[in-house]
């Protein structure tokens, strides 16, 4: 299934039915009066997050989303029906935006939580009630209510805990394939992992955390280098963040710089992220050069900085990761 996180649609409510000019025509009853009924309501589009989905792939190819139109009313005070409401239903996590303006119309964070976007039409009303004393027999009728129309942006934030954050080949997808049952692709060039993915890490009994690795992290990725910011929002949501560094193949001032380059992403992108909880985790650490992994320590140490060693392929280090963020999120959890 293709992961499509950002998509643009045109919504539009439902056109009000008109009002019915009819006057009774019964046997025995002359002159009965008007009896026209009112037109329907146009039906709304509504827009609800649904955890059973995971990407906005649907509405990358149907973008335009009109609901029912009320229908006209009928004689003998009979009113239209009304036009069905259209849902959309979307992944929770979903921010809806104004196109036009940017304005959020709604962040849809939690499953079965659901907005009006459009409301259709108001139904016009019959020529019964326009019947006088003076004006006796109406000929007309009310038309209904045009609905209304928007542009609108969907963008998709992930609803994970933990976040994996790090340069291109720094050890993210096979960290979240060890911790995890996801199966992110792995390879040893740049950018393996295209899109976000998210991993189940359960720990304890019955309970567990949601992890995302995000790809395509490098210097200049909140101007567009790379795969540029747009993975950056997935970051927005997360409770902790991961950080990892490769220091299996790096100078001792590389280990560094790294680590830095990323944390310049972040702030670019949304200051508000730095004050984020964040352990820095040093990858395949069971290859590196111990001089390497000393000038890290030191640094982290000398910068008030979590440190924590692991190797991935070979399990080094993992459990405590996992205990480590777990009674992280354990606390956050008791002090809301």
């Amino acid at each position: 299934m293709k992961f499509i996180d950002y998509v643009k649609i045109y919504v539009r409510s439902g056109n009000g039915g008109s009002g019915c000019v009819s006057f009774r025509r019964e046997k025995y009853v002359p002159k009965g009066g008007p009896d026209g009924g009112d037109g329907g309501k146009g039906g709304d589009v509504v827009i609800k997050a649904d955890k059973g989905l995971q990407t906005l792939l649907d509405h990358k190819y149907k973008k335009q989303y009109i609901a029912k139109n009320g229908q006209p009313g009928m004689g003998k005070k009979m009113h239209g029906k009304d036009g069905e409401d259209l849902i959309i239903r979307v992944p929770a996590g979903t921010v809806v935006k104004d196109a036009e303006s940017g304005e959020i119309i709604e962040d849809l964070d939690v499953d079965g939580k659901e907005v009006v976007l459009v409301r259709g039409g108001k139904g016009g009303l019959g020529n019964s009630h326009f019947a006088t004393s003076v004006r006796q027999s109406p000929r007309f009728a009310q038309h209904g209510k045009e609905g209304e129309e928007k542009n609108l942006v969907l963008e998709l934030k992930l609803l994970a805990d933990v976040g994996i954050i790090g340069l291109p080949n720094s050890g993210k997808s096979t960290l979240i394939s060890v911790i995890s049952a996801a199966r992110p692709r792995v390879a040893d060039y740049p950018f393996t992992t295209l899109v976000p993915n998210l991993g189940v890490v359960k720990y304890g009994e019955f309970k567990s955390f949601v992890v995302a690795d995000i790809p395509g992290l490098i210097e200049g990725a909140y101007m567009g280098a790379g795969l540029g910011h747009q993975f950056l929002r997935h970051v927005e949501r997360t409770s902790v963040l991961i950080h990892l560094v490769d220091i299996s193949d790096m100078t001792e001032g590389d280990v560094i710089k790294n680590y830095k380059v990323i944390l310049n992403e972040l702030a670019k992108y949304a200051d508000e992220l730095m004050s984020r909880p964040q352990i820095l985790v040093a990858s395949k650490s069971d290859i590196a050069n111990p001089e390497k992994l000393q000038v890290l320590r030191d640094y982290c140490g000398q910068n008030s900085i979590q440190l924590m060693e692991i190797s991935a392929a070979a399990h080094q280090g993992i459990g405590e990761l996992v205990t480590t963020v777990s009674e992280m999120l354990e606390d956050m959890r008791n002090d809301i």
